[in-house]
């Protein structure tokens, strides 16, 4: 349907798109994405006819869209833009209705076929009651809705969709879009969806293609394109990309600039005790602050492994459904002699990582400062018969701080680390 062919596009003296190339068959969904000015906008412009191409050429079912009139464009590509300002009070189906322009000819009225797609158009995207309302009157989320209506009622083969729901509450966002997949699926409408939020991408879209400075860094299916290393590259940021256990589809969850901290790095060394994920949120934290943090010991299925091999943190690993051997109890160890606090997050306790609540223990007999993460109560993670408890308790008898949650053992250790302080 859409086929783009090594294009260059200029704004004044700036080359803005370099050599991009790629195509769209029926029933694509394709997202773009990148960071601010990495292209997005002007590239789908560029397709859809209305920049100018400096080199290469756009093909719209095998035809050279340069040689195509305006409304012949129309009839094949409708265009959501990222804003829309319309000062004229028009009405809201007025504005719909303006989607059936290309099929008219010049001051002829609109037929009955057109009225009736421009009122289905406004019953799906729940903007039929806003029909005899100003455009000047009502909010941006409906303004975003009566353009996603104009741009349905236009009934084309191409959908571009510009940050189409920028505007929109989050029920009204998964209202759109779970609307437009279903066109996609069902009528085989193709779809470009350009949007900063790669969860959208990844929950809605079935390729990817990733700008970076006017160049396609990276394009395919959106599983092999939204990867943590190609996010780490183009937007400078660390993040983990995992499988969502309900959608079945990938998400994104950012963990920290990618700048080079090594310069500002604090001398002092967090070590810290978790597992089950309750320690990532505690990592970054500390990472993001500066200090050097080191983490064990957590099964290698671990999400916290995970977390910390991303943030290339010191980590003791043990093999999956494995309990602490001695080594990495040995080693575990050492990482806590090599620090100035370790803090032990809210972990179960069961015989297989026991050695990890023994080896705090023995921090504090040498002397080693310790602050216990105890939100949920000890009882209703003690999967040892009584053990672990019995360790909590002389714990707290030997100097261990305990407090309720990641926030407050933040705050102590920016306290207690801080000059002149102690714990």
């Amino acid at each position: 349907m859409l086929k783009v062919k090594r294009i260059n596009c200029c704004l004044g003296k700036n080359l803005i798109l370099k050599d991009i190339s790629f195509q769209l068959i029926k029933g694509d969904f394709l997202g773009i994405a990148g960071p601010n000015g990495s292209g997005k906008t002007t590239l789908l412009r560029t397709i859809s006819g209305i920049l100018p191409l400096t080199k290469g050429k756009v093909y719209l079912e095998r035809k050279d869209i340069g040689k195509i009139d305006k409304k012949g464009i129309a009839k094949k590509i409708a265009m959501v833009p990222q804003n829309t300002f319309i000062n004229f009070p028009f009405t809201a189906k007025e504005v719909v209705t303006m989607g059936r322009t290309p099929y008219l000819h010049r001051f002829e009225r609109e037929r009955k076929k057109d009225l009736k797609k421009v009122k289905e158009s406004m019953l799906i995207t729940k903007t039929w009651e806003l029909r005899d309302k100003k455009i000047t009157e009502i909010s941006g989320g409906e303004l975003q809705r009566v353009v996603i209506a104009q741009a349905l009622a236009q009934d084309t083969e191409l959908l571009f969709l510009d940050e189409p729901t920028s505007h929109l509450d989050i029920n009204h966002e998964l209202e759109i879009l779970s609307l437009i997949t279903r066109l996609n699926r069902e009528h085989l409408l193709a779809v470009i969806l350009v949007t900063h939020n790669l969860n959208l991408v990844a929950r809605y879209c079935k390729k990817l293609i990733l700008l970076k400075e006017g160049k396609i860094y990276a394009q395919g299916e959106v599983e092999d394109v939204l990867t943590s290393e190609n996010i780490k590259n183009v937007y400078h940021i660390k993040a983990l990309v995992k499988k969502h256990p309900l959608t079945g589809s990938i998400y994104t969850l950012p963990l920290c600039f990618d700048g080079k901290k090594e310069n500002i790095r604090k001398k002092e060394r967090i070590h810290l005790i978790c597992g089950g994920g309750s320690g990532s949120t505690l990592m970054r934290e500390l990472w993001d602050r500066g200090y050097e943090v080191s983490v064990g010991v957590i099964n290698v299925f671990d999400a916290d492994f995970e977390t910390a091999t991303l943030l290339n943190l010191p980590v003791v690993g043990e093999a999956p459904f494995s309990p602490i051997t001695d080594e990495s109890y040995r080693k575990n160890l050492r990482m806590i002699r090599d620090s100035e606090v370790t803090i032990l997050a809210e972990v179960p306790f069961g015989k297989g990582n026991l050695l990890n609540l023994k080896t705090v223990k023995q921090a504090l007999k040498e002397r080693i400062k310790v602050v216990v993460i105890n939100k949920t109560p000890i009882q209703e993670r003690d999967y040892t018969k009584g053990e672990a408890m019995q360790i909590f308790e002389d714990l707290k008898r030997d100097g261990a701080v305990f407090v309720k949650n990641e926030a407050e053992a933040l705050s102590l250790i920016e306290k207690t680390l801080s000059p002149d302080s102690v714990i």
